[in-house]
Formats: C-alpha cells, sequence, structure tokens
C-alpha cells in the first residue's frame, strides 16, 4: 500500500480519534487506503477499549481503497462510497474529518460551506499538504481554509517541518524518549496537514507560540464522546 500520510501527522490523527471516539468519522480522499487504515485501527482500538468504537465514511473517486484495506480491519466500522462526494449524501455529525481530496480552492469553498460550517461543537479537522512549505500559496486549498480559521478566530496545530520545525523536533524527540522513533513511513518528514477544533461550548483559548488560539474543551463538548473512556494524549499533542 502506498502511504499518503507522513509519519507524525498519521499518528496525530489516529490519537486524535482515540481521544475523541467519535461515533461517526469522515474521510474525503482514501486513495489506496493507508490514511483509511489508520482511522480504522484507531476506531477498532476504541471499541477493543470499550464502547462504541464508530463507523468510518470514506469517499473517493476510485475505489482502489476497497480492494486494499484488509477485510478483518473493515469489518462493520468502514461505509466506502466511491464518486465525488459533492453529489454523494454525506454523513451527519462527523466527530472527525479528514480532508486530502481535491486540493483546489474551489473544492475547499465548497467544504468549507457544506462541511466544516457544519460541523458539531468540538469536532476535529485534519486537512493534508496545507504546509508543503512554510507557508501555503496565496491561492489554492491552503489559502482558503486559513481564511476561513482567521475570520473564525480559529487556531491550528501543523507539524510541518517547513512551517513549524519547533512542533515538528519536540514530537519527535518525544517519539525518541518513548522508544517510538522507528519509522513507519520513512520515505518522506513533510508532515503538511494542519489540525484544528471546531469551537464547543465552554472551549477557553489556550496560546501556542505561533498559531494564535487553539480551543482548548472539555470532555462533554467532544462529539460522541464517553469522558470516562477517553485516552490522554501525550503533552505535545494535548495542547490544541
Amino acid at each position: 500500500m502506498r502511504p499518503r500520510l507522513d509519519d507524525v501527522e498519521a499518528e496525530i490523527s489516529y490519537l486524535t480519534v482515540r481521544a475523541l471516539r467519535p461515533r461517526t468519522v469522515l474521510e474525503l480522499g482514501a486513495a489506496r487506503g493507508w490514511s483509511t487504515t489508520w482511522l480504522l485501527r484507531a476506531l477498532r482500538d476504541n471499541a477493543t477499549a470499550g464502547g462504541d468504537g464508530g463507523v468510518l465514511h470514506s469517499y473517493d473517486l476510485t475505489d482502489a481503497a476497497a480492494r486494499h484495506v484488509p477485510a478483518a480491519l473493515a469489518g462493520d466500522r468502514w461505509r466506502f462510497t466511491p464518486g465525488d462526494a459533492r453529489r454523494r449524501p454525506l454523513p451527519a455529525d462527523p466527530g472527525f474529518v479528514l480532508l486530502d481530496a481535491a486540493h483546489t480552492a474551489r473544492f475547499a469553498r465548497w467544504y468549507t460551506t457544506a462541511i466544516l460550517e457544519r460541523l458539531p461543537p468540538g469536532a476535529a479537522v485534519a486537512v493534508h499538504d496545507v504546509y508543503h512549505h512554510r507557508r501555503p500559496g496565496p491561492v489554492g486549498e491552503g489559502a482558503v481554509v486559513l481564511g476561513w480559521l482567521r475570520r473564525r478566530g480559529i487556531g491550528h496545530l501543523t507539524a510541518s517541518s517547513a512551517a513549524d520545525p519547533d512542533t515538528h523536533d519536540r514530537l519527535l524527540g518525544l517519539k525518541r524518549k518513548l522508544r517510538l522513533a522507528a519509522p513507519v513511513h520513512a520515505a518522506a518528514s513533510r508532515n503538511p496537514m494542519l489540525f484544528f477544533r471546531t469551537p464547543g461550548r465552554g472551549c477557553s483559548a489556550a496560546p501556542v507560540s505561533g498559531y494564535g488560539n487553539l480551543r482548548r474543551c472539555p470532555d462533554e463538548d467532544r462529539p460522541g464522546a464517553d469522558p470516562e473512556r477517553t485516552v490522554p494524549l501525550p503533552a505535545a499533542h494535548r495542547q490544541w
């Protein structure tokens, strides 16, 4: 299976799903299923820890993911829909959304309106391929998403080695300390993904260097979360 996410951003996505325990996860851009397997493993591990593991709804123009994702992992927790997500029904109230499809301004304008505007309080979002460089270009998906966040006063996190090398290095140092530094996908280390949380009831602002005000929400604002069964995050990830 050809990887599409670098290690740190894949691990943050996995840990976020473990921590928030969403009942519904939405993925646009499954490709060959690399990110899909990370999300499905998080849902499987949530179910193993007790309670409802949740369901992943994936969309892609091709059906390559359906041929590559192991059937035992997919089980009854995966719903794959081939075709253009803009012309397909989407699940209501996802607690985690991963966006890695068409990286165009037009597509970003669609999903900021059709998906992001409708998310429940406290939902988490991951947008891939934003920070391949220190800043995204003035036009394109990254510019649309960052503008949408800025207008709403929502901060974000990235582990991009180009945009935030300090966070990137701190997370790699934490992995070494935990003896988890062996690479899963050694071919790339850019980690260009952007992460943020939608504001929720009782969210407070948590300032993080370089990213303004990140939203910190109590357990009861996590969509579909069981506050008695949350997974603690490492300090470097807990800050957003």
